[in-house]
């Protein structure tokens, strides 16, 4: 390891300390009730989104109270939880709240862990052992107060100006032809109709202007800014020369022109929302409809011709649930939901449908396997209450020959299976491929990729459909870095690779498929640290594959990281044999996963990759860097430096015969970026603004 990353490992990584605090509270804490209080208030203002407002954790967030909590912070100090505190939270912005408000979230973290008050005030050098305070018990009271908790709008450090929402450009698109269900099976090669382009989710343009020959005259033709702040890792869509684009932060929709970026039509739909928001990767297009999902979880449907609102459909109210990923097939909306992880459970992850002419529910598939239902017995004996997870946020895929809708479900919650109480149970339907009827949502079959996952390492990742060995196959790749192949037709293992250096399984079975886990991660206690390569980042994770029919090339972005894990907190450490290189492209051949080549750089990817049928592939980075290389041999061709960090979707079109590819800038990128930040921390630095669509085009003499 170079000296620069332990330093700031140490520094900003969450160190976990040996041995359970099992004393219990004695005497008065060093904190005040007031302390508390002000903790309390500003703990759900900057801290609940991700950690849950009972603490309970949610996401990659651990949970901030009971076992967990005490396990990994009863036997050190009050010092060094403010210090940790400040140096990393909240995410994405550190050591921005001021001493005094990390001193009273350190004082609500004590009370909300058993802690009573004093009437000392709590500093920033108070030295206090954890455990010889608190116990991990919630107080009653404070557990029901929190649960019902409203929280206060963040501070203005955060939250975005009053705006109004609505129509706020208005215009008409001049000729707009309707999106047909044929269009969405056979998209014209000039548009990009869905995420990843089409149902088979090949995120591949049948496009060849731009090819190895020429790429590196390609040139910027114009930017288009967008609001900043907020989970920007966003799809362009373009139909008709009018390319769609979403803003996070303030749920605004724009059409541009798509040839000169000019500003057609713009509906700020509106929540207007602090930086911690849902990603929202995509939208879709049908008839005369722009579908967006906002980050209240509202569906709405938009006129592609001037903007307005057809129709609106709540889709969930249920505490933070959120829309994940979505498209449309014959005439119906498949969308995912995520966030639902709360346990005892008020709302199963599902997939669902919606009439796309009404927004009308149709039908819901719970990705958590019931009592009673196949696979209701892979819950290690846990009532239908206490199961959760199977987080839905990247959209499926669609194979119009076998009508069968294809999604990928998150891991089950808690993370930890010695938190979920669930033993070595499967677990399903998460951490699976599901396989659907798209006009009933009848389950036709579900393969789990990870039974029984407890590192925070998902499979929920975008299911590629090829056409290989005589038969229709699967490929896609988890958090682990396996890449998984299935039969599309009976669910059937068929093939895996390691992309990455992983150490969570022992063995894969080569008939089956499934995998064996350390013995330590089957034998975890409450509190005990595990290590894990890859971390929590994901040897891969939503930066898309691509699949390149011409060369047979399936294209993975990649990330090598490792982390320890458990408890409430977290380490971050390089991927032995990386030296140091956290970013990855590598290319395998999908009818047999042969290794095609692979190029490993400091920096993290942070876009999907763009195959084109000119030859060339494009993938954007955490260092600003958009590059596209040789698909056959990974050569870089052409890069150019953007604003700030190259994250969401490239994606490539054409207008009047002139083809175009297209990225976005952006920030707050979810584990991908935020992992991988903690390292880079002042040795690779990036604008935190900057949010903005980039257009690139040949110069004309160059056609």
């Amino acid at each position: 390891m170079r000296g620069q990353v332990v330093r700031n490992v140490l520094i900003v990584s969450l160190i976990l300390a040996a041995g359970i605090g099992s004393a219990a509270a004695q005497g008065a804490g060093p904190f005040t009730q007031g302390q508390a209080d002000a903790g309390r208030e500003a703990f759900l203002s900057n801290c609940a989104t991700c950690h849950g407002k009972v603490l309970d954790g949610s996401g990659e967030a651990p949970a901030l109270t009971g076992s967990a909590f005490m396990g990994s912070w009863g036997n050190r100090n009050t010092d060094g939880l403010f210090k940790v505190i400040k140096a990393s939270m909240p995410l994405g912005h550190p050591d921005t709240l001021g001493d005094e408000t990390y001193a009273v979230i350190v004082a609500f973290l004590l009370q909300a862990n058993g802690a009573q008050p004093g009437d000392a005030p709590l500093t920033p050098a108070t030295s206090v052992r954890i455990a010889s305070v608190a116990d991990g018990r919630m107080p009653t009271a404070l557990a029901q107060g929190l649960s019902v908790a409203k929280p206060k709008p963040p501070p203005a450090r955060r939250a975005a100006r009053t705006v109004k929402l609505g129509i706020t450009v208005a215009g008409k698109v001049a000729h707009y032809m309707p999106v047909t269900d044929a269009m969405l099976s056979s998209p014209p090669d000039a548009d990009w109709l869905m995420h990843l382009r089409t149902y088979s989710g090949w995120s591949y343009s049948p496009l060849t202007q731009i090819d190895t020959k020429n790429v590196e005259n390609l040139q910027l033709k114009w930017v288009w800014a967008m609001t900043d702040g907020g989970r920007q890792q966003m799809n362009p869509l373009v139909h008709d020369g009018v390319m769609f684009v979403s803003n996070n932060l303030d749920n605004k929709v724009q059409a541009l022109d798509a040839r000169t970026g000019t500003l057609i039509w713009e509906n700020r739909v509106g929540p207007v929302l602090d930086n911690v928001s849902n990603a929202n990767r995509t939208m879709a297009l049908w008839q005369n409809l722009v579908i967006y999902p906002a980050t209240d979880a509202a569906l709405y449907a938009l006129d592609a011709r001037d903007g307005h609102v057809v129709w609106k459909t709540q889709i969930t109210t249920v505490d933070n649930n959120k829309i994940g990923g979505l498209m449309v097939v014959h005439g119906k909306i498949l969308l995912g939901i995520t966030r639902c992880d709360g346990r005892p459970n008020k709302e199963y992850c599902f997939i669902g449908a919606y009439d796309a002419a009404t927004g009308k529910p149709l039908w819901k598939f719970n990705t958590i396997a019931l009592i009673g239902q196949p696979g209701g017995d892979s819950w290690g004996g846990q009532p239908d209450a206490m199961r959760a997870g199977g987080d839905v946020w990247v959209s499926g895929t669609y194979d119009p020959a076998l009508d069968t809708t294809y999604w990928g479900t998150g891991q089950a919650k808690p993370h930890l299976r010695s938190a979920r109480g669930t033993g070595d149970g499967a677990t399903d339907y998460t951490n699976s491929t599901v396989a659907l009827d798209p006009d009933t949502g009848k389950l036709k079959w579900w393969l789990n990729h990870a039974p029984g996952e407890s590192l925070d390492l998902d499979e929920v990742y975008e299911r590629t459909i090829t056409h290989n060995n005589g038969r229709t196959e699967l490929i896609t790749v988890g958090k682990t870095g396996i890449m998984w192949k299935m039969d599309a037709v009976t669910g059937k293992y068929l093939d895996h690779a390691e992309t990455v250096f992983q150490n969570v399984y022992t063995r894969i079975d080569p008939k089956t498929g499934v995998p064996t886990y350390r013995a330590d991660i089957i034998n975890q206690k409450p509190g005990e640290a595990l290590f894990s390569c890859p971390s929590a980042e994901g040897g891969h994770d939503w930066p898309s594959t691509s699949y390149d029919p011409k060369n047979d090339l399936i294209l993975v972005p990649l990330s090598q990281s490792c982390f320890q894990f458990g408890g409430a907190s977290q380490m971050l450490y390089e991927m032995p044999g990386t030296d140091g290189n956290m970013g990855r492209l590598s290319a395998y051949r999908a009818s047999d996963f042969k290794p095609a080549w692979s190029f490993q750089q400091r920096s993290p990817f942070l876009t999907g990759v763009l195959s084109t049928a000119g030859g060339i592939s494009f993938i954007g980075d955490y260092d600003r860097t958009f590059r596209a290389v040789d698909t056959r041999t990974g050569e870089t061709l052409w890069e150019s430096r953007l604003g700030t960090t190259v994250q969401g979707y490239p994606v490539s079109f054409s207008v009047d015969g002139q083809q175009y590819i297209a990225v976005t800038t952006g920030t707050q990128g979810g584990s991908p970026e935020q992992k991988p930040q903690l390292m880079l921390r002042g040795e690779v630095n990036r604008p935190e603004n900057g949010q903005a669509v980039y257009v690139f085009a040949l110069p004309r003499r160059h056609h």
